[in-house]
């Protein structure tokens, strides 16, 4: 396209009757533009192509194919849809396209909008504000990294938040189970007080999964739901606005409470913490589209919520598994766990919860607990306490044991050093101690005797592992204790007088 003023130009030069060679020559245009401008009957202004227009007559026969494409992407992953690059690399591969990128990048855009439209997708006619009423609540998660007990971990947090107030409540795992959001759902609930009278979840692993146009929830969840009262919904497909206000909470959140890095050693105390700096975050904050306060807000949410039940759910599920030969069994994924050697061979019902696992014995008895181990690397949780009482019958499998790999290296050198009654010896008194005071006191217990007398007698080990117990902390009083008693005693022990 030329400028309107060489149009002007030709134009006055072809009514002097110049030729259309000699316009082409003194306006710099060629030939066929020439005559173009010359016959033009109509100079009128004409409106912009617009990015919705698909005027390119390259992309006409190639149109069926790329909407066909964009039409199957309706059909998987958002994250794995064709982008318009790989449209125009696909059409250059496989149809010979020798257009540009810009070309079919206008073309896709004008498509996706044009499909959108056919389909009366909110995408294409923007957003409406969704209107929720009070006590209702969105539920996600979301991914931040924490420091627990000096190992960065990337973690799991679950968000449950009132779009009423914009107030959200969170709780940190390190997996997405129904085990997890039936946790955290608990956990919000006892903190808010009520039960919410609608939760909305997008497809939350394991709580519910969208085959088609169903959604199946697990059996888990539907229990936790029948417990609490509550009534539940799930998004629909491509509809990220229908739960924007707790997406936009799970990242509020990240920024403002998981920044700088979050560091602790136990994450259940870590989350009852939590729960107090999410409403502490609303205090005093204005909604930002109803001007009041959020925490203000939040009260009229917990006066729409039903009253708690009775008694809270036990948010666990429960497999079985049979043991092995040593009494281990695998649950969770490549995860491994002990028993026991005295139920070797037997099955176990096992209860595997957010944060524990729990293996109950054919009899009813709890025969371990664990720390639930998560990902998809192979894990032994096998308890050393669990098989200290074969190891003390069977002190030759001492140096391949659980027991040995669990003890610091300077205890494990001494017991290396030991003959085989003494090493019995000790490892029947570190067994009393940990069945009174625990496995971890009685370790320290250990490992302080041994750097205080040289050794792991019974005696020194058991005074060791009950400070270890109490934390080592001095005992204060009250009131100041007198001690004058003691002074009129040793005075008659020394043949003091009857004054002494």
């Amino acid at each position: 396209m030329i400028g309107v003023d060489k149009v002007e130009d030709i134009r006055r030069r072809a009514r002097r009757g110049e030729s259309v060679s000699g316009i082409a020559a003194a306006t710099g245009v060629s030939g066929p533009t020439v005559r173009k401008y010359i016959a033009a009957g109509d100079l009128s202004p004409r409106p912009p192509a617009t990015r919705g227009r698909t005027s390119s007559p390259m992309m006409e026969p190639y149109a069926e194919t790329v909407e066909g494409w964009l039409r199957e992407d309706l059909r998987v992953w958002r994250k794995q849809r064709h982008t318009a690059r790989r449209i125009h690399d696909r059409l250059v591969e496989e149809e010979g396209f020798q257009g540009s990128y810009e070309t079919v990048r206008n073309f896709v855009r004008a498509a996706r909008g044009r499909i959108a439209r056919e389909r009366g997708e909110r995408e294409a006619q923007g957003y409406p504000v969704l209107d929720w009423r009070p006590g209702e609540c969105q539920v996600d998660f979301g991914q931040a990294d924490f420091r627990v007990r000096g190992t960065l971990r990337r973690g799991h947090y679950l968000v449950v938040e009132f779009p009423h107030s914009n107030v959200g409540l969170a709780q940190v795992f390190w997996g997405e189970t129904a085990e997890c959001v039936c946790h955290g759902l608990r956990a919000a609930f006892e903190f808010a007080g009520g039960v919410p009278s609608r939760a909305v979840f997008d497809n939350a692993t394991e709580v519910g999964r969208r085959v088609g146009s169903k959604v199946v929830t697990s059996a888990l969840f539907r229990a936790f739901a029948a417990h609490y009262g509550l009534d539940y919904s799930f998004t629909n497909p491509y509809s990220g606005n229908e739960k924007g206000s707790v997406e936009n909470k799970v990242g509020a959140l990240r920024r403002n409470l998981f920044v700088p890095v979050p560091s602790f050693h136990d994450v259940e105390a870590f989350n009852r913490r939590l729960l107090e700096r999410c409403a502490a975050a609303s205090e005093g904050k204005p909604h930002y589209r109803k001007g009041a306060a959020e925490s203000g807000l939040f009260e009229e949410d917990r006066a729409a919520m039903s009253p708690l039940p009775g008694a809270p759910f036990s948010c666990v599920a429960w497999v079985t598994r049979k043991c092995d030969a040593q009494g281990c069994f695998k649950a969770g994924g490549d995860h491994r766990y002990s028993a026991g050697p005295a139920l070797a061979g037997a099955e176990v019902a096992v209860a595997m919860g957010a944060f524990e696992v729990t293996v109950v014995g054919p009899g009813g008895e709890v025969a371990a607990t664990y720390e639930r181990m998560w990902g998809d690397a192979p894990t032994c949780s096998t308890d050393p306490l669990a098989q200290l009482e074969l190891l003390c019958l069977r002190s030759g499998g001492w140096r391949d044991s659980v027991v040995r790999s669990a003890l610091p290296g300077e205890l494990v050198a001494y017991l290396d050093s030991e003959d085989p009654a003494d090493l019995r010896a000790d490892l029947r008194a570190l067994r009393d101690s940990a069945a009174r005071v625990g496995w971890r006191a009685a370790v320290e217990g250990a490992s302080r005797a041994l750097e205080a007398t040289g050794g792991v007698d019974a005696a020194s080990l058991e005074l060791s592992a009950a400070v270890a117990a109490s934390g080592g902390a001095r005992t204060e009083y009250d009131e100041p204790v007198d001690l004058s008693g003691y002074d009129r005693a040793l005075g008659l022990a020394e043949g003091g007088g009857a004054d002494a």
